[in-house]
């Protein structure tokens, strides 16, 4: 590996490798040249964004060796690229990440994006996001909407700790708070919110059986929900409600379950969002539509 002396080389090097051992790609890519650019420029503490300025530039032996390791952890271990280089850039916002949450890959960051037109009449006031992980939405929300308070809930206290960090790293402490709690169960008494943003557990017991080797890095309870995938997500709606101020909307992410949910409920008026990057199965619902269904 010593004859691989620029970036470029090493580019191409781990593109090979990552196509010869047959990579799954769900985290963030659909690509091997993608994953090769995310993990060396990542590795590297260089711009992915402008690569030119750096694919001819030469490295010394301690980061060919780092970047012989990451690559070989990649292909032998089918560890995420997010994993091995302790963050993730999810709408080209960077973010910290280890195993104790998913790696950011909803499509719910499209309609932060979108400011939620044409679902949200005014900005939002208070804002939850359920099930927050890391607490990339809840953070890009507060980023979109800034007069808005934000809290994140999270079961998982490591997970809890690494979205501090993610709110102290983007400074967004004085409107964003995180808080361990079993859905609803540890927010502030009596508090409502304009807007939920859920993206709970939703993987069926299937499903968690032909998982990607990729995905069993991932925390197993932060995506299986029982036998449909939907044992989170109908707590949820059955809670929701009791934290949905009036005029209040929730947006859910259920993946691969939305069939699941559609029939379980079949005179329920879900709105099944669409994105032009990709994704599906998140669905929105009013307050009223809940109230009227699930209470």
């Amino acid at each position: 590996m010593q004859n691989l002396e620029t970036i470029r080389d090493w580019l191409r090097y781990a593109v090979t490798q990552f196509e010869h051992a047959g990579l799954f790609y769900g985290h963030g890519t659909d690509n091997a040249i993608d994953e090769a650019r995310f993990l060396v420029f990542g590795a590297l503490k260089l711009s992915w964004q402008q690569p030119e300025l750096w694919l001819d530039a030469r490295l010394t032996n301690d980061e060919k060796q780092r970047l012989a390791h990451l690559i070989d952890q990649r292909v032998n271990e089918r560890k995420p690229v997010a994993y091995l280089l302790g963050e993730a850039w999810y709408y080209d916002v960077p973010f910290f990440i280890d195993d104790s949450t998913l790696v950011p890959r909803s499509p719910i960051a499209e309609l932060i994006d979108s400011q939620f037109l044409p679902w949200l009449t005014q900005p939002p006031e208070q804002v939850l996001d359920l099930c927050s992980g890391s607490g990339c939405l809840g953070i890009l929300t507060a980023m979109a909407f800034p007069e808005a308070a934000v809290a994140l809930a999270e079961l998982n206290p490591k997970a809890v700790a690494l979205s501090q960090r993610n709110i102290e790293r983007h400074h967004l402490g004085d409107r964003v708070a995180a808080y361990e709690s079993d859905l609803f169960a540890g927010l502030p008494a009596g508090q409502t919110y304009d807007l939920i943003i859920a993206n709970p557990p939703y993987v069926d017991a299937q499903d968690m059986q032909d998982l990607p080797a990729e995905f069993k890095h991932e925390p197993a309870a932060a995506l299986e929900s029982g036998d449909t995938g939907l044992d989170l997500t109908n707590q949820i709606l059955k809670q929701a409600p009791n934290y949905l101020s009036d005029g209040g909307i929730l947006i859910c992410e259920v993946g691969n379950s939305a069939g699941a949910l559609q029939q379980a409920h079949p005179d329920v008026p879900f709105i099944w969002l669409e994105f032009e990057r990709g994704g599906f199965g998140v669905f929105l619902l009013d307050v009223d539509s809940i109230r009227q269904h699930f209470c």
